[in-house]
């Protein structure tokens, strides 16, 4: 369960790096009605806010890396910027982006882990992170496919100090390992990795990736909207036992993202 008290290592925030920034602030508007708010002049805008009922959920921005797929990026709570950073090159990971103030709204660094994965942390300011969550429409959970789940584990646990637990999947598909905040219950649980063999990573050319999964009212009637707004689906809808109905998904520029109706919901 994702909270705003944005405990140290659960998620925060998330942002779109895409080709082009209208066509995605449409996509998503439909799949999910957001409204998306430029930041800076008008259509010249290379990025902004989307909102859900006029709650901040994620951020939009130009992507400008070369080489560089469109891609989500998910940001975690760190008390000290700085210090990550060091944990992070002290388990093997390396720097991005190294650690940035946005003025008074906080500080920023972004990191690969061994394998190559991206992730992000964001250390609070006067800006804590999203203003929705865990609702319809916003962000529900976080998940990584890894060659390496063994070593993701010892990755991670080292740098935010996450504790895990396994389960198995039902019909020999596998072990999942829940991710709960240190120090916290396993109501707490924020995120989940999983291991898959590299040729079945195409989209990151055998790289760990994270994706967030987006909860919606009605996973069939989201991915029709996703198809019909020009994505497509890699797996689902399906029901899976005790989660809900979910779909893996790709927009039209192949960034991954999930949608899940949870059991009850």
């Amino acid at each position: 369960m994702i909270t705003t008290d944005f405990v140290h290592g659960s998620p925060c925030w998330l942002d779109l790096g895409a080709p082009d920034v209208r066509a995605a602030a449409a996509f998503y508007g439909s799949v999910f009605g957001w409204e998306y708010e430029p930041m800076g002049d008008g259509e010249e805008a290379e990025g902004g806010m989307f909102r859900k009922d006029g709650k901040v959920v994620a951020g939009l921005g130009k992507l400008t890396e070369k080489g560089a797929r469109s891609a989500w990026m998910i940001y975690y709570t760190v008390p000290d910027a700085e210090a990550t950073t060091r944990a992070v090159e002290r388990a093997g990971g390396t720097v991005r982006v190294a650690p940035r103030d946005f003025d008074e709204s906080g500080r920023m660094a972004q990191y690969s882990d061994p394998l190559g994965g991206q992730f992000a942390v964001w250390q609070p300011g006067s800006i804590k992170g999203a203003d929705l969550v865990d609702e319809t429409g916003s962000l529900s959970w976080t998940e990584l496919y890894t060659p390496d789940a063994a070593g993701a584990k010892q990755f991670y646990g080292d740098v935010f100090g996450w504790w895990f637990s396994d389960m198995e999947l039902p019909g020999g598909g596998g072990t999942y390992s829940l991710i709960t905040p240190a120090g916290l219950p396993e109501e707490r649980m924020h995120g989940g990795l999983m291991e898959m063999a590299a040729e079945d990573l195409t989209l990151t050319k055998g790289r760990p990736s994270w994706h967030p999964v987006f909860n919606v009212d009605d996973c069939d009637a989201a991915v029709a909207r996703v198809t019909e707004n020009g994505g497509s689906v890699q797996m689902g809808p399906e029901d899976a036992e005790g989660v809900g109905r979910l779909a893996v998904c790709l927009d039209p520029s192949d960034a991954d993202f999930v949608v899940l109706t949870p059991t009850g919901g």
